[in-house]
């Protein structure tokens, strides 16, 4: 049996509101769901919340871009030194120097490919004790996460913990406006994660194919 034409176009409608929320999800930053993730996992027990500090969620991007290309039985290996901090990783970032606080943790993890965040939290950022007592210290105060995938490769994140004034430490130079961010994410940003030119790919196909159904819907209308 033919469809009417107000059904026809109801079936349309539907599809480009899939198509189009499947574009949302691949252009979201998944660091900043982290973040939630680990505030609502502290306020659950009556812990504070941690401030997002893109300050730190931008050196967690630095840091874990050392790691890439270093998975093993989903264990990142990362040649990382103190210096790195000061030297390389806040200078990338922007931070400026006389704010540059102190970092009470951090917590590092990859997997042989992509998780979206509710499982790379509790299958790669949370796994066991240690992160989880890392996760609940009573003396953070401010947290900064950065993800990003390696090319054809496995995905990596890291997660940064102050314990400093929330807001007067890791401050970004311009409030970040000159980071050129190319691959990965990071928290505290508006910016969408990347992935690299395939999922880039993914997202314009997504977006194409959607307009090609909003432009045969207004057709039969």
């Amino acid at each position: 049996m033919a469809m009417t034409p107000g059904r026809r176009a109801g079936v349309w409608v539907a599809l480009c509101h899939s198509l189009l929320a499947a574009a949302l999800v691949c252009s979201k930053n998944h660091a900043n769901d982290l973040v939630d993730m680990i505030n609502k996992n502290r306020t659950a027990l009556k812990l504070p919340a941690l401030n997002d500090s893109p300050g730190i969620g931008c050196m967690a991007l630095q840091y874990i871009e050392l790691c890439k290309g270093n998975c093993t039985n989903n264990v990142p290996h990362c040649n990382v030194t103190e210096d790195d901090f000061t030297e390389i990783f806040a200078p990338n970032c922007g931070v400026e120097l006389p704010t540059f606080g102190t970092l009470t943790g951090q917590i590092v993890g990859c997997h042989s490919k992509y998780l979206e965040p509710s499982l790379a939290f509790s299958q790669v950022l949370v796994k066991d004790n240690t992160s989880l007592s890392l996760l609940r210290n009573k003396s953070h105060t401010e947290v900064g996460v950065g993800l990003v995938r390696a090319h054809k490769g496995p995905s990596f994140w890291c997660v940064l913990f102050s314990s400093d004034h929330a807001n007067s430490t890791f401050v970004l130079e311009d409030r970040g406006i000159g980071i050129q961010q190319k691959k990965g994410c990071f928290s505290g940003s508006s910016n969408p994660c990347s992935g690299g030119p395939k999922r880039t790919a993914t997202l314009m196909s997504t977006l194409a194919v959607a307009l090609y159904c909003l432009c045969i819907l207004l057709f039969h209308m």
